[in-house]
């Protein structure tokens, strides 16, 4: 997959090319419905075309209405690096500002004719693109028929509990339904950090943990301990109990995202993960963070959990 992380105008990609846009915050089974039938009818068309998606950096949401706080459950390289896999030809990271936003409809898909030899559009039936969000369904279909592109409305995917949204699985994680949350996506909520160094009070009890600087902006889950699958770099995945809030027993007072990489000792011990990318996968929730009567009682309850872990990741 060709991978274009500037402005959309200055690229030149040969069509015909079926292209789906929009921010796919966390690449939901609804996002990923709607890459399939992407897929099948660019194959379907003749000649067979070419794929493309195009997001965009930073969120749309946070340049249109900063006073909202948003929490990614993806960077835009992690959409693309999700997709990936489906085949996908070309990927956009298209930078976002207000003067982008201020393109009208027309001026959006004359540029993506232009561009990318755009074919057809796919898209779900509450899409709108352009300024004041203007580009509704029926303005970009007529826009199609003198534009020489056609425009497919993909039908949202469901749950019994409603249609799947990205606003969802962050109002889930928020709750700490990481589980639910998975349902979701398809997968397991994952953040990514860097490995930094902490105050070394993990090996002293025999629990030792890796202490994370997540990427910024991402949303990171509801305190409290976690099962979860813990991705070292190059080494194999690694089974794990993830804490995250501010440690009361030890009167701490920063939040913190810290993981005890089951069988792994090389963490306490020499501390080879420091500086380096570490990956954590939510798979369940144990129990809320909360205070202790005394150390040994936290080490008692932080070895029940990981007997649980164990059970749980098997």
């Amino acid at each position: 997959m060709i991978v274009w992380c500037s402005d959309l105008r200055t690229l030149q990609f040969s069509g015909p090319t079926f292209l789906t846009i929009g921010n796919f915050d966390g690449i939901h089974l609804g996002h990923q419905a709607l890459l399939r039938v992407l897929q099948t009818e660019a194959a379907a068309h003749s000649p067979p075309a070419k794929t493309a998606l195009l997001t965009f950096d930073p969120h749309s949401m946070a340049v249109l209405q900063p006073d909202i706080p948003l929490r990614l459950l993806t960077t835009p390289r992690e959409r693309l690096r999700l997709i990936e896999p489906c085949g996908f030809d070309l990927g956009i990271i298209q930078p976002f500002d207000r003067e982008f936003a201020r393109l009208t409809p027309d001026q959006f898909m004359a540029i993506l004719v232009e561009r990318l030899g755009l074919a057809r559009l796919v898209v779900g039936p509450d899409f709108a693109l352009g300024r004041g969000r203007t580009g509704t369904v029926d303005v970009l279909r007529s826009l199609g028929d003198q534009l020489g592109y056609g425009i497919s409305v993909i039908d949202p995917v469901g749950r019994a509990n409603g249609e799947i949204h990205s606003r969802q699985i962050r109002q889930l994680l928020l709750a700490g339904a990481v589980s639910d949350a998975a349902q979701m996506l398809g997968r397991p909520y994952q953040i990514v950090g860097i490995v930094e160094e902490g105050e070394r009070r993990g090996r002293t009890i025999g629990v030792p943990t890796a202490n994370i600087r997540p990427i910024s902006h991402r949303l990171i889950p509801a305190d409290g301990v976690y099962a979860t699958w813990a991705y070292p770099g190059s080494i194999s995945p690694r089974a794990s109990v993830t804490n995250i809030g501010v440690r009361p027993t030890v009167d701490g007072f920063q939040h913190r995202v810290e993981t005890h990489l089951l069988d792994f000792p090389t963490v306490g011990e020499s501390g080879e993960l420091y500086g380096q990318q570490l990956a954590i996968s939510f798979v369940t929730r144990l129990r809320d963070e909360r205070r202790f009567d005394s150390l040994e009682a936290l080490v008692a309850q932080i070895q029940r959990d990981i007997a649980v872990a164990r059970r749980v990741l098997q």
